[in-house]
């Protein structure tokens, strides 16, 4: 059991360094362009949303984007109502991870790494070297997929281990669970890709990997709040939405949570289960999107009365009197 453990967590961290790597490095190689495209892409609600869920598919990370979003805000690039179509985009745009994850791509690492290595030792310019990196990362990141769906498979004989994915089978159970791990791990995308390749290997079912998805959606919201700390109050509205669009939207889906299963079950039809848990993240979302969408300047009015901007004070200036 212990080597078992080990491998998982080995696994898991690596994951999570790929991720925070290809983040970083996906952002050297665009240079300031996501910033450029967000305030030029992003004059109304649904160009916001287009543009918010294409750069986060290029990041492969919504909370980066969002955050950047943030800044933004803070600085007074952009604007509460545009953040909130931004936000709700990279909602969608990091979906996409899951359906990458689910396609079982994580036995062709070993090929991306050897495509990183390439570049990173035959080519001495720094540009071709970022690719080359971007390579690595993205196999380390699909070879740390591969090294916990190893360390998964004997789980599946372990008794406590049994009782306690069963015990996922409960959506809120479940969902507290998705939250926890993701405010643990800081990622929700790793979150995702646990319960996908959980679903994959038979340790849970379906609806227990879909209340755990749900939970990672609630739990990523996290470092999202931590970037409105100091910021202008338009930047903390940013981040409450996130938080209230994430939470309502849940909730809504835990009311109607063997309903939504059964749709989309029937949207899949015969896709093996990790691609069905793939497909209800991106319809979760989506379909979030598109219900929120048409109360935005409800929020955008009640969040503006919840936290006022600050009165400009008008400055007198007052001559001394003069004694006679």
């Amino acid at each position: 059991m212990k080597e078992i453990v080990l491998t998982l967590l080995g696994g898991l961290v690596l994951f999570l360094y790929a991720v925070t790597s290809l983040s970083d490095v996906i952002r050297k190689v665009t240079a300031k362009k996501p910033k450029k495209w967000l305030l030029h892409f992003t004059k109304n609600t649904f160009t916001a949303i287009f543009t918010g869920t294409i750069i986060t598919i290029l990041l492969d990370s919504s909370s980066v984007v969002i955050i950047i979003t943030i800044v933004l805000v803070n600085s007074g690039l952009l604007t509460f109502r545009q953040a909130m179509g931004i936000v709700m985009g990279a909602n969608i745009g990091t979906t996409i991870s899951s359906q990458i994850i689910a396609l079982d791509v994580a036995k062709y690492s070993p090929i991306l790494l050897m495509i990183g290595m390439a570049f990173l030792l035959i080519t001495q310019k720094e540009h071709l070297k970022r690719y080359g990196q971007l390579f690595i990362y993205f196999g380390m990141l699909f070879f740390g997929l591969f090294i916990m769906e190893t360390a998964i498979a004997p789980l599946k004989q372990d008794p406590l281990f049994h009782q306690w994915m069963a015990a996922m089978d409960d959506p809120i159970t479940g969902s507290i669970t998705g939250a926890v791990v993701t405010l643990i791990i800081q990622s929700s995308s790793a979150t995702v890709g646990m319960a996908i390749l959980l679903v994959k290997k038979g340790a849970i079912t379906l609806i227990g990997g879909v209340a755990i998805m749900l939970g990672a959606e609630l739990g990523t919201c996290s470092d999202t709040l931590l970037a409105t700390i100091n910021g202008s109050r338009q930047g903390i509205k940013t981040g409450l939405f996130h938080l209230l669009f994430n939470f309502i939207s849940i909730v809504i889906c835990l009311l109607l949570f063997y309903p939504f299963v059964r749709f989309v079950e029937w949207i899949s039809g015969d896709l093996p289960l990790e691609q069905t848990l793939a497909n209800a993240h991106f319809l979760f979302n989506f379909l979030g999107v598109l219900v929120f969408v048409w109360f935005l300047p409800l929020f955008e009015k009640g969040l503006n009365k919840m936290i006022p901007e600050k009165p400009v004070s008008e400055v007198k200036e007052t001559l001394p009197e003069l004694e006679e």
